[in-house]
């Protein structure tokens, strides 16, 4: 005789509920970027905010990540950073089952500089320098006011964080990417702010 399954455990339920969220915001990122007239979307996300782009001195490393549609685009930021004296870096991977790294983009303007790594991701060849970001600016799904955030789930940005705790991290987001609240754990690393279309949330 075949018994009842056994009721979920709170771990699964709040990996049930972060699945459901990611599909959910993905699709909310997706409507939201596709509705965005071209003319209005040239004008988004040109220059990090002062308070932000104060967190680089001159000649620091910035990690960003090399944005694809329907992500909050970061080009312009890895230019202006780059014509104003900080160097770009962009992740990295070696394979699917390595950690995250980071190598410097030496040119915002060549993408002749970067190939298609293992997860389909554009990141620098294999023969661009290695280094560690003084900022990092990170891709996320959403977020919450006070800088918590949902990532896709690799984890591959918590665990750089958590070896790299003195770092800032900074989210940049479509509006539409806020929400009240989210389902946090131990491991996962706030945001010390977030960069909108309309405004910056300080987070804690």
């Amino acid at each position: 005789m075949v018994g009842p399954s056994p009721s979920p455990t709170p771990r699964e339920d709040e990996l049930d509920e972060k699945r459901k969220l990611r599909a959910e915001m993905r699709a909310l990122r997706r409507t939201h970027e596709a509705a965005l007239p071209n003319e209005t979307r040239a004008l988004l996300f040109k220059r990090p905010p002062s308070p932000i782009a104060g967190l680089a001195a001159e000649n620091a490393v910035v990690g960003l990540y090399y944005a694809i549609p329907p992500e909050a685009p970061t080009l312009s930021y890895a230019r202006w950073f780059h014509e104003n004296g900080r160097r770009v870096a962009l992740p990295w991977f070696e394979d699917r089952g390595a950690p995250m790294r980071f190598r410097i983009w030496s040119n915002p303007w060549d993408e002749t500089l970067l190939e298609t790594g293992p997860f389909d991701l554009i990141q620098p060849r294999a023969d661009a320098e290695e280094a560690e970001p003084a900022l990092m600016i990170v891709p996320l799904l959403a977020f919450t006011a006070e800088g918590d955030r949902l990532g896709q789930g690799g984890g591959y940005y918590d665990r750089w964080h958590a070896a790299h705790p003195l770092v800032p991290a900074i989210g940049i987001a479509w509006d539409c990417q806020l929400v009240d609240s989210l389902p946090t754990e131990s491991h996962d690393h706030p945001l010390d702010a977030v960069v909108t279309p309309t405004r910056l949330y300080e987070g804690r």
